[in-house]
């Protein structure tokens, strides 16, 4: 469409990377906010590290793949890989100054009020502190410690991806020239290798150790203080115990970032599973993309580097501070300074659910709606593990995208395939630095007697549902949970998400389909509820902006409301355009990338686009077309982005009861309402703060949080409102051990 469309034009859209870096900024902005508290504002800017590194390891290594193979097709946005790359350096060597700018000119200094001090050097330690860190050095540090040396005889060691390493620029003692017994045997062994001599300069390097603390707390000269150095100052101060026979002349930490974008041919792979493993591990020794230095790096130490490494200049970030933010992550958790951080927020019982019973009987009283994580996620654990528990049931299928470490999901459904039951998991492998932890699940979900498949060639499978088949007295009823996130207990305190229960016979039947489809390649004739990509959903979309354009030129009140990650797809953006063009009144709550322009004369003056950044990452889909008063709502796993509508498997399932349908759309309500953390974009791209001067101050998160506080003191009954649904059958029995 977007080929063909007069809404195409290059001019008219925003480039996807230059886009994702103004929502890292957004980030930053709330690490600069000194109305935040201090130890929350420490967490946004080591997001805003750990963002860039990712973003550098696949977005970037991918435009700099392009590069290599002489790929020139332009974006959207009119720009080849190489126009994308300069654009990109050049916006992120601001970035990173503005980061450190922000830790060393605000955040420093605000903590040093507090108390918490974070030593820059280790000349200013007490003589008292320094006996410390040596003892600690001893101790702790010198016995994990693996020195390289780098010269004619030992070649450039691999340096792993992400790790943080010490260079040192070494010269050969006198004495050691004429005494080193080690080294004479060595070279008699090795004729050929170049004898060293006195003054000659070698390069030496050392990883810091990623299993010790990155801070290192030590003594302060304050009662009530908290000091700490950092784990590579330590290493530095004490390097010269590693190279005895050496003089020091230099020595700096660096870190390498390397191309971690796996390339499965999946079509020529015999066992996925296994070319995934083996993908993994060349992730470590990819191509180096970044260098991070110190500013004041010795010239002749940053020249090995760039030689060994074989990276540009523009590639070479110096560094005005520690190298590598995302210590600040734990930093920010800091005991005895809770004062200085966001109290941690506890998730509500569900609005929808009574606690007392058992959750089947509440899902065939009416359907039931999840708002995560201001309502906590066990249900969604509990329908599993009641499910596996139950012996009417007969089968549990479930998609699984990211799951936590130790998944309470993973072992009902290990427990379910031992009880007997039928137990079908689709474990997505090829999800994004999660492989590993997929691999090690879809091995004990096997073991336990689980089918397990890992996913469809050429495809990710995105979607977030669960089926679980009951047989009761009047039949098979299958009951359903839809997400818009993934089954992950951990990540649901920390995302926004939605989710639906329900046991309606069109949506199961669907689901039904959507795994007889993951496992069998069928597809079913028609779809009753769902829409599905990558063979359904683009049309479905297109379908429902155009209805919306068709009202408006009917002279009708349109207009359509939409909540999503990333917008970047063109065919989709076109079609807003001509929505917009022809009268629809656009709403988009969009997190992170957003390709489409507003304020375009004539073409987006009706678009209006948000972000809302806070404490909780938002990651809900949610959709909203008037349909000429007949409003419909949907919700979903996809964004409007070419891979989630062509390349992924995506589900968009309707909210169809009329009460969970105004409680979604009042959810979009108070966050389109937000004037604390939610940000417009500007006719030039840029974003600024929604804040009103005469406005009642609005934060979306903490609206949900104190309104799922209330709904637990007062629980309101909501039986009543189901009165379309069928009554719950008296042959309904409870046999499970809970």
């Amino acid at each position: 469409m977007s080929e063909k469309s007069p809404y195409s034009k290059p001019e008219y859209f925003y480039n996807r990377e230059l886009s994702w870096l103004q929502f890292n900024r957004r980030v930053l902005e709330e690490a600069k906010d000194h109305s935040l508290p201090l130890l929350d504002r420490l967490k946004f800017l080591s997001i805003t590290s750990s963002n860039l590194d990712e973003f550098f390891m696949i977005r970037v290594a991918a435009l700099k793949d392009m590069v290599q193979v002489k790929y020139t097709k332009k974006d959207i946005a009119g720009m080849t890989p190489s126009e994308q790359i300069h654009a990109i350096n050049e916006s992120t060597h601001q970035f990173v100054k503005d980061q450190y700018d922000t830790y060393n000119n605000s955040l420093i200094p605000a903590l040093e009020t507090e108390g918490i001090h974070i030593l820059s050097h280790y000349e200013n330690l007490s003589e008292k502190q320094a006996k410390y860190v040596d003892r600690y050095f001893s101790d702790e540090v010198y016995p994990v410690l693996t020195p390289m040396a780098v010269d004619s005889s030992r070649p450039f060691p691999l340096i792993r991806n992400k790790s943080l390493n010490i260079g040192a620029i070494l010269e050969a003692k006198k004495e050691a020239a004429s005494n080193g017994q080690f080294r004479e045997l060595y070279i008699s062994h090795n004729s050929k290798k170049k004898k060293q001599t006195v003054g000659e300069i070698d390069f030496a390097t050392v990883q810091v150790p990623s299993g010790l603390p990155r801070f290192v707390e030590i003594p302060s000269e304050k009662e009530g203080d908290k000091t700490f150095i950092l784990l590579e100052q330590i290493i530095e101060k004490n390097i010269g115990k590693l190279f005895v026979n050496y003089e020091i002349q230099s020595v700096f930490p660096y870190r390498v970032m390397r191309n971690a974008d796996l390339t499965i041919e999946e079509d020529e792979a015999a066992d996925l599973l296994i070319e995934i493993e083996r993908q993994l591990k060349k992730r470590q020794w990819g191509q180096a993309i970044r260098l991070e230095v110190e500013a004041d790096i010795d010239k002749r130490l940053l020249k090995t580097l760039r030689q060994e490494l074989q990276i540009k200049e523009e590639d070479i970030f110096k560094i005005n501070g520690p190298v590598d933010l995302t210590f600040l992550m734990k930093l920010s958790g800091l005991e005895g300074f809770e004062h200085l951080r966001t109290p941690e927020y506890t998730p509500q019982p569900a609005k929808w659910l009574d606690g007392e019973q058992h959750i089947f009987r509440q899902i065939r009283e009416h359907d039931i709606l999840l708002h995560h994580p201001y309502e906590t996620f066990q249900p969604v654990v509990d329908f599993v593990r009641q499910a596996s528990k139950d012996p009417n049931v007969l089968a549990i299928k479930q998609t699984l995208y990211r799951v936590s470490s130790h998944s309470p999901i993973i072992a009902s459904l290990a427990d379910a395939a031992e009880n007997g039951k039928q137990v079908t998991v689709l474990v997505e492998l090829k999800a994004r630095f999660d492989e590993e932890n997929n691999i090690l699940w879809a091995r004990k979900l096997e073991q336990a007697g689980c089918h397990v498949i890992y996913g469809l060639v050429g495809l990710k499978t995105h979607s977030k549902i669960t089926l679980v088949v009951r047989k009761e007295e009047d039949g098979i009823r299958r009951y359903v949970h839809l997400g818009t996130g993934n089954y992950n207990d951990s990540t649901a305190k920390l995302y926004t998400d939605m989710g639906l229960l329900t046991c309606r016979k069109a949506i199961g039947e669907d689901a039904t389909a959507v795994f007889n489809m993951l496992s069998g390649y069928s597809e079913p004739a028609f779809w009753n509820k769902l829409a599905i990509a990558p063979i359904r959903l683009r049309d479905r979309f297109t379908q429902l902006i155009k209805r919306e354009t068709a009202f408006a030129k009917d002279g009708k009140k349109a207009f359509i409301r939409a909540k999503m990650n990333s917008l970047c797809d063109s065919g989709i953006i076109c079609a807003l355009y001509e929505a917009a063009a022809a009268g629809v009144k656009i709403q988009l709550v969009v997190r992170g990338i957003c390709c489409l322009k507003t304020g375009l004369p004539g073409i987006s003056e009706n678009i209006t686009v948000y972000s809302i950044v806070g404490d909780f990452l938002e990651h809900s889909r949610i959709f909203h077309f008037h349909n000429n008063g007949f409003e419909e709502v949907y919700m979903g796993s996809a964004d409007w982005m070419p891979r989630n509508l062509d390349k992924r498997v995506e589900i968009l399932f309707p909210v169809e009861d009329d009460v969970l349908k105004e409680e979604v759309i009042h959810i979009l309500d108070i966050q389109l309402a937000d004037n604390v953390k939610s940000r417009v974009m500007q006719e030039d791209g840029t974003y600024r703060k929604a804040t009103g001067d005469h406005q009642e101050k609005l934060n979306c998160q903490e609206y949900f949080r104190e309104e799922a506080k209330k709904v637990r003191t007062k629980k309101k009954k909501h039986s009543s409102l189901y009165s379309t649904f069928e009554p719950l059958h008296s042959d309904f029995t409870d046999n499970s051990d809970d």
